[in-house]
């Protein structure tokens, strides 16, 4: 490959040059998988530019996977050709059915383009700022779920802006012109229950079943508190299924990270021989396919997580930015 010349001071252009200098010598068989590159006062005599501009090539690179950093030895070629134009970290709190959804939906529509690396934080701060701190300059975009006890808006904000997509949760104190696709838990919640306003009326009052631990609780406490209030509805919010306060003529909610509590209150309601939908509700966040067909459907407050995977690829494809509530819909099956 020959190197380009270009007579202009554009420093964009001048990286671009070190990029297909360095590619050069790769394809030519002059540097092999393995080898170390030509250190950074090589390349600036070689190629006639700054340390800046020789360093926003080899970032480029390194985004790239072409070639990777060594501690304390420099940069060693890690892969032949650039196969794809992107190289996405994409950052998970944990693997579940939900998580899945996105992450097809994302690899459907930019695998042809895309090379994805998945890693999990598991809700551990220290896990969660080491992935990234790590890999800062490794891709060329970082998609990130957080749900973290610990506020990560320091970390989040040394990735910079234009390669930040943060998604499921609307995290605070986010610098520069970031991409989120969220949910908005509050307003879910609460739009949720205009809908089901018909159904709520047979009820003589609705128990909140809302794990204190889970980050966005306090979001849908405040939403599912204001239309109570506002529609003079007796309610009680508890941390998990009591049998001892299970009454008849009670609506539930529930939004857990499992559907334990769901279990609960079905084995509850067959116990004291009360009927699903009829002497209890069950309303249940998060739509699979087992609560499809489990006693005759659970109804669920659900956003679309295809949906938000498609929005991530639009905002990589397209490089605009998109600050987006992902869509939620209520889908009424016989358990309210």
């Amino acid at each position: 490959m020959s190197v380009k010349t270009d007579s202009t001071n554009n420093p964009k252009v001048k990286y671009l040059q070190l990029v297909n200098h360095i590619q050069g010598l790769i394809e030519n068989d002059d540097l092999h998988i393995g080898d170390r590159i030509p250190s950074l006062n090589q390349l600036q005599n070689e190629c006639s530019m700054s340390k800046e501009t020789v360093l926003k090539g080899i970032n480029y690179l390194v985004e790239k996977g072409i070639i990777e950093a060594v501690y304390r030895k420099g940069y060693y070629v890690k892969k032949k050709d650039l196969q794809h134009s992107y190289r996405i970290l994409l950052l998970l709190d944990k693997m579940n059915i939900m998580r899945e959804q996105i992450y097809q939906s994302i690899l459907t529509d930019i695998r042809e383009v895309a090379d994805i690396d998945v890693f999990f934080h598991h809700h551990n701060n220290k896990v969660f700022s080491n992935i990234i701190l790590e890999n800062l300059n490794n891709y060329t975009h970082f998609i990130v779920v957080t749900f973290l006890k610990e506020d990560p808006s320091s970390v989040l904000n040394q990735i910079p802006a234009h390669k930040r997509i943060i998604i499921d949760y609307n995290q605070e104190n986010l610098e520069g012109n970031y991409s989120v696709i969220y949910q908005d838990f509050e307003y879910d919640i609460y739009n949720s229950f205009v809908k089901l306003q018909d159904k709520i009326e047979k009820y003589e009052r609705l128990v909140l079943i809302a794990h204190r631990e889970a980050i966005h609780a306090e979001q849908v406490i405040r939403g599912f508190v204001k239309y109570c209030n506002e529609h003079s509805i007796t309610y009680v919010i508890q941390s998990e299924v009591v049998e001892s306060e299970f009454k008849k003529h009670t609506g539930y909610i529930t939004f857990s990270r499992y559907d334990t509590d769901d279990v609960a209150l079905i084995k509850l309601t067959k116990k004291n021989g009360y009927i699903l939908g009829k002497d209890i509700g069950l309303l249940s966040y998060n739509d699979t396919a087992v609560k499809e067909i489990l006693e005759g459907g659970i109804s669920v407050i659900s956003t679309d997580f295809e949906q938000m995977g498609k929005s991530v690829t639009e905002v990589i494809l397209t490089k605009k930015v998109m600050q987006k509530r992902n869509k939620t819909q209520v889908i009424i099956r016989n358990s309210f």
